[in-house]
């Protein structure tokens, strides 16, 4: 009978000695897959058409609109563009654009012109509210006095980047 007592003992006290030596907890894993941040060019830029006059700037704005410094005129019935480009990625997420930096040059053989100051239509970032946006892009055109007339056309492309923030 004392070694039946003394096997219940310690088994109650082994139980309460060894009793919450451990624990485990269970998780579960997932990820989203979202949409790509993705840019298309739905319209170049077009400084349209001018007269370089004794030269100065043509500053055309990411609405469309021109304004000149100097002695350049305008032709008023031009078809005037600013570059522009629709933006998609994922519904809520936040985006940067970065515009083209220094200057570039537009050329008619070997007459020339820089194109610079980009500006856009974005304030500092955008939000993705339906998953596209819509994006232009202006810029500044020194003209040369006297400048030779012609098409003048980029020699390189400008690019326009976007990224999630």
């Amino acid at each position: 009978m004392k070694s039946l007592f003394s096997f219940i003992l310690f088994s109650l006290f082994g139980a309460f000695a060894f009793g919450q030596a451990s624990a485990t907890a269970s998780f579960t894993a997932s990820a989203t897959i979202i949409q790509p941040i993705g840019i298309t060019t739905t319209s170049h830029m077009n400084f349209a058409n001018l007269d370089a006059g004794t030269g100065g700037e043509v500053i055309l704005a990411p609405n469309s609109t021109r304004l000149t410094t100097g002695n350049v005129s305008l032709d008023s019935e031009a078809n005037v563009s600013a570059a522009a480009f629709e933006v998609t990625g994922e519904n809520g997420f936040a985006f940067s654009l970065t515009l083209p930096e220094g200057e570039y040059v537009l050329a008619n053989g070997t007459e020339s012109m820089i194109i610079k100051d980009f500006t856009s239509s974005l304030a500092e970032n955008g939000n993705f509210d339906g998953g596209a946006k819509m994006i232009t892009v202006g810029a500044t055109l020194a003209v040369n006095p006297h400048q030779t007339p012609g098409v003048y056309n980029s020699k390189a492309p400008m690019n326009v980047t976007v990224n999630y923030n």
